[in-house]
């Protein structure tokens, strides 16, 4: 408005404006509300975003280790009573601090609720602690994904998801080590049910445009899948005699979720979801038999053959090529890294030791080097070919 007064008198003194005319002028611009700020550039406007997540990250972190230290600094010193009301208001406070930010700031509501959902699984073994409730861990673990689940349902963000998708598997997991304890093939089935739902998770979930979500289920699933493969590979150990092997009927149900459930599942995707987890079923059930036995007097146990390592190459082979025909980078690296894996296992299982120290050191810097140069060179073709497949789509 100063910079309009001084114009309007200008214009005033000089005849070309009069009164009525200067005074309506006034009136209009005073009517206007305040002109709006500048646009923020896109990157900085990322940039912000992710500061301000990865503040919400580490804080609710840092208030979950809080609470964890505050319970057992005191836990000793509270009765039955106090314990359980502490219990409660660990997840009751977090989850009603969360429903009374959600409309002015959802990120901060979605960040508390999951703090109480994460502390809904330490309420629920500190409540069985309590009242000294009969163990069947596997049940808490249930009742921890039932709360997830919920979460999920009702909340729809990608924090209550993410924890949903872990733990339902979680259960499953649980439950077949729990009936599984102590008998033949136990860490078979445990890797079997770790490798086939992470493929159904890797492949399930590309394109997904929740990419937190997508992101951690990803890294969880590689993970997963590595360390299920290293448990097939230790075949069916037996540390003493006299040990049996699983159950038929342990078997039968552990099966309908190693493999049926998932199936139905990557159904909802058509041949694109059948046939990487179907891929991954056969590779589970092929795995544990490429072994040699070695017999001892007071125990048997089983290492991997040549054979095992054809079929983990061939199989980090299959995911790199699955993920070049969905155009999913992830995939690609994973594969890439796989066999990467399953060439230097190959070498200091079956190579090494048959060198001497100096050669066999100097054969492992040649792989490192000449095979990691072809292998970045072939990843990095796959990944340019699959940008001009992906522009021209």
């Amino acid at each position: 408005m100063p910079d309009i007064e001084s114009l309007l008198n200008r214009w005033q003194t000089a005849g070309i404006l009069d009164r009525d005319t200067a005074d309506r002028i006034r009136a209009h611009e005073r009517s206007q509300t305040a002109p709006e700020p500048a646009a923020q550039p896109k990157e900085s406007a990322a940039a912000m975003k992710w500061q301000l997540v990865t503040a919400l990250v580490l804080g609710g972190i840092l208030v979950a280790c809080g609470v964890v230290l505050f319970v057992s600094a005191h836990w000793d010193e509270m009765g039955k009573t106090g314990r359980f009301v502490l219990v409660l208001a660990m997840v009751s406070v977090f989850h009603l601090a969360g429903g009374l930010a959600r409309a002015n700031f959802r990120a901060l509501s979605t960040v508390l609720h999951a703090v109480g959902t994460v502390a809904t699984g330490a309420a629920i073994a500190l409540t069985g602690q309590i009242f000294n409730i009969q163990e069947h861990w596997p049940a808490a673990v249930l009742m921890w994904a039932v709360a997830a689940l919920a979460g999920w349902a009702l909340l729809r963000d990608e924090a209550q998801q993410t924890l949903a998708l872990l733990l339902v598997p979680a259960w499953m997991l649980s439950e077949i080590s729990f009936h599984a304890d102590g008998h033949i093939g136990e860490e078979v089935l445990q890797g079997q049910m770790l490798l086939v739902w992470a493929m159904l998770y890797l492949t399930f979930l590309i394109g997904s445009r929740r990419k937190v979500a997508q992101g951690i289920l990803y890294a969880c699933s590689a993970i997963a899948a590595i360390v299920g493969i290293i448990l097939m590979l230790l075949g069916w150990n037996s540390l003493a005699t006299g040990v049996t092997t699983v159950p038929f009927g342990t078997q039968a149900w552990s099966w309908a979720l190693i493999a049926a459930l998932p199936l139905a599942i990557a159904a909802f995707h058509g041949h694109k979801g059948l046939i990487p987890v179907a891929a991954s079923v056969g590779f589970s059930i092929a795995l544990p038999f490429c072994h040699r036995t070695v017999h001892n007097p007071n125990y048997t146990y089983t290492e991997p053959n040549l054979a095992a390592n054809v079929l983990v190459a061939a199989f980090a082979v299959f995911i790199a090529w699955w993920g070049v025909r969905q155009l999913s980078k992830m995939l690609v690296n994973l594969g890439i890294v796989g066999f990467a894996i399953a060439v230097a296992w190959f070498y200091f299982s079956d190579v090494f030791d048959k060198m001497g120290r100096s050669l066999g050191l100097i054969g492992l810097g040649i792989l490192f080097l000449a095979g990691g140069w072809a292998l970045e060179n072939m990843r990095r073709r796959i990944l340019a070919r699959m940008g001009t497949s992906e522009v021209a789509r």
